[in-house]
């Protein structure tokens, strides 16, 4: 009996490993497995799901399409935008207008400004102006002119031995020596008084600058239009830079 129980007991131990081996499958045996194909076969409808790529702030529950619904060709992702709707990446920014600036430039003389009153002939009226501005005159009580340097150093040593200042005058009055500059005749004669009295025998006054005007260019509002312009300006500045208005 013992040995009868022995042999059915191992009977049953192979039995068992063979149904949970899968290996009575062919006759209908064994448990129920979840491994391919038979998790594949317990899909319902698997042809109704779409996989979606995750958006921010969006679901992370799955989404089922509706059975009607085809599927979307992966062409229709690069899809031209919607007539009217700018395409992204357009240049729209750099085809933005540059907001208008004012520059100016000089000052100039009154030959410089005919010359840019030529060369802006064409521009619109009041796209620029020409402002100008009162120069005084400018005297100066003077000593000279000097045959040589060599007496420009005489002078000079007799000036120091004054107590008197002196300073060059200009190449349009050299050789020679200046003894102050003033904004009229009326203030260089009584400086020259004054000099006199301190033993200064061959000065006079002499103008060394006349009345004059000089003239400043300003373009009030240089936009897109007139920015091509300044180029062909450049000539008739005469070296001055336009800078922004002050």
């Amino acid at each position: 009996m013992l040995r009868l129980a022995v042999i059915l007991l191992l009977l049953a131990n192979a039995g068992y490993y063979a149904w949970s081996a899968g290996l009575l499958q062919g006759w209908g045996l064994g448990p129920v497995s979840d491994a391919e194909p038979q998790r594949l076969q317990q899909q319902v409808e698997p042809q109704k799901l779409r996989l979606l790529a995750p958006q921010t702030g969006a679901s992370s529950a799955p989404v089922a399409a509706p059975a009607s619904a085809p599927a979307r060709p992966a062409s229709t992702a690069s899809a031209a935008p919607a007539h009217g709707t700018p395409a992204i990446g357009a240049s729209t920014a750099a085809a933005a207008p540059q907001p208008a600036v004012c520059l100016q430039a000089g000052t100039f003389d009154a030959r410089q400004a005919d010359a840019l009153r030529a060369s802006l002939a064409a521009w619109a009226p009041g796209s620029w102006q020409l402002e100008e501005t009162a120069i005084a005159g400018r005297w100066m009580v003077y000593m000279g002119r000097f045959p040589d340097e060599e007496i420009v150093a005489r002078k000079r040593a007799e000036l120091r031995a004054l107590k008197i200042d002196y300073d060059r005058p200009g190449p349009a009055l050299e050789p020679g020596l200046s003894l102050g500059r003033f904004s009229s005749e009326e203030a260089a004669q009584r400086g020259l008084a004054q000099l006199a009295s301190q033993g200064v025998r061959t000065a006079r006054v002499v103008q060394e600058r006349p009345d004059a005007t000089a003239y400043t260019l300003r373009l009030p509002a240089v936009d897109d239009a007139l920015r091509p312009r300044l180029e062909a300006l450049q000539p008739a500045l005469s070296g001055k830079a336009l800078r922004p208005c002050a």
